[in-house]
């Protein structure tokens, strides 16, 4: 009896989906570097992928849908061999097809998936790439985020993972994550990372360094009004005398 090491059964796999991998970017012309950020001066930058156990993740659900469906399906087979055996027997074929072929399908789709997933962090910007057949590439500069938080799931705190998501300015489409939460506007989401609270964490700090660069930062308004000339909320003197006499005309008119 033969014994193919776990190693070299490793190995192959690997080589064979490298092989298919290859295959399908070239045909589909996907990217196989992270994005980069075309005329940023940035200093620093990172680029990351999801954590393995995204992967993991990724395959407990596919597993899940496997099982649901491809029972449905050998059930329905067999009953027709049962109710119609020459009938069942001929459409053998084609209904073992139906059954295997979407499952290898999906089983490849989640690898590229994966590995086509990208997040690209900067000085000044970041930037979000998935998508296989369709390239989706999101790009948020730090000044316009509004809120930045963590999200974790039961299944996703089990493999390890969290998710960043990064809201901005402005409206948008909702739409809806792994976890079943609805997120609305526009948003950037780094999806199965396993070190949310660092990105997070870097992502504020750079928020913060962007607002300390003359856009709009706390730190240069409050010295301001701590002087007397500038009130809370960035309000000159000259701005309060202004809506104190339109305060008091509206009041006249009134009167009248």
């Amino acid at each position: 009896m033969i014994v193919i090491p776990n190693e070299a059964v490793l190995r192959a796999s690997k080589w064979c989906y490298s092989g298919v991998w290859g295959v399908i970017t070239e045909w589909l012309k996907v990217p196989e570097r992270p994005p980069t950020l075309a005329g940023s001066i940035d200093h620093r930058t990172q680029s990351f992928r999801p954590a393995e156990g995204f992967l993991g993740y990724l395959k407990f659900y596919f597993w899940i849908g496997l099982v649901a469906i491809d029972l449905g399906l050998i059930v329905a087979w067999i009953a027709l061999v049962v109710a119609m055996p020459l009938v069942g027997i001929l459409v053998a074929p084609l209904a073992w097809a139906i059954i295997i072929l979407p499952d290898i399908v999906a089983y490849i789709a989640i690898h590229l998936r994966y590995d086509t997933t990208w997040y690209v962090l900067s000085d000044r910007t970041m930037r979000i790439r998935r998508g296989i057949w369709e390239i989706h590439e999101t790009t948020i500069t730090y000044e316009n985020i509004q809120n930045v938080s963590v999200r974790q799931g039961p299944v996703q705190r089990y493999f390890d993972i969290a998710d960043v998501l990064v809201e901005t300015a402005g409206g948008g489409a909702a739409v809806k994550s792994h976890e079943g939460v609805t997120i609305a506007g526009h948003h950037g989401l780094l999806e199965g990372i396993n070190n949310a609270e660092e990105v997070r964490d870097l992502i504020l700090a750079a928020w913060r360094n962007s607002r300390s660069a003359g856009l709009g930062d706390e730190h240069e308004t409050q010295p301001a009004a701590a002087n007397g000339n500038v009130a809370a909320g960035g309000w000159t003197e000259s701005h309060l005398r202004c809506l104190r006499e339109i305060r008091d005309a509206v009041v006249g008119l009134r009167d009248k």
